[in-house]
């Protein structure tokens, strides 16, 4: 690894400590369903956040819930506090493709349709409200 890429990388990871988030990756579910989830609760508190998701009739909704369970327990390790009072929310959440897989459906006169399966990957950050402002 050269100089200039070890110096921002090691400026990315400290820039990652004050963040509080949780990634996940290669949910096999298209980007543009797990997207109408994110957009539901984007900015939402957190506590009503869940309850959005787990009343979602949509089946990216139990993924999400786990992925926001999971950034909160993150949130909690690094800043050694409890978070019942209702002060986090949800400040950013990135939705990207994935892997596509690639298959074969038959068709009509020997030919064949492309099938693409799409994956997703998504990043959920939380914060306290004071800190969110900038």
């Amino acid at each position: 690894m050269g100089a200039r890429k070890r110096i921002s990388a090691e400026a990315r990871k400290e820039a990652n400590k004050t963040l509080y988030f949780a990634k996940l990756n290669n949910v096999p579910t298209s980007p543009r369903k797990m997207r109408l989830v994110a957009d539901m609760i984007r900015g939402m508190e957190v506590n009503k956040a869940l309850g959005v998701l787990r009343f979602s009739t949509k089946e990216a909704s139990n993924r999400m819930e786990k992925l926001l369970r999971s950034a909160i327990s993150n949130w909690e390790q690094k800043t050694e506090q409890k978070a019942d009072a209702g002060e986090l929310y949800i400040t950013a959440v990135h939705v990207d493709s994935a892997r596509m897989l690639k298959r074969l459906r038959p068709a009509p006169q020997g030919r064949g349709y492309r099938v693409r399966k799409r994956s997703n990957h998504v990043t959920l950050y939380i914060d306290k409200i004071n800190n969110n402002q900038n």
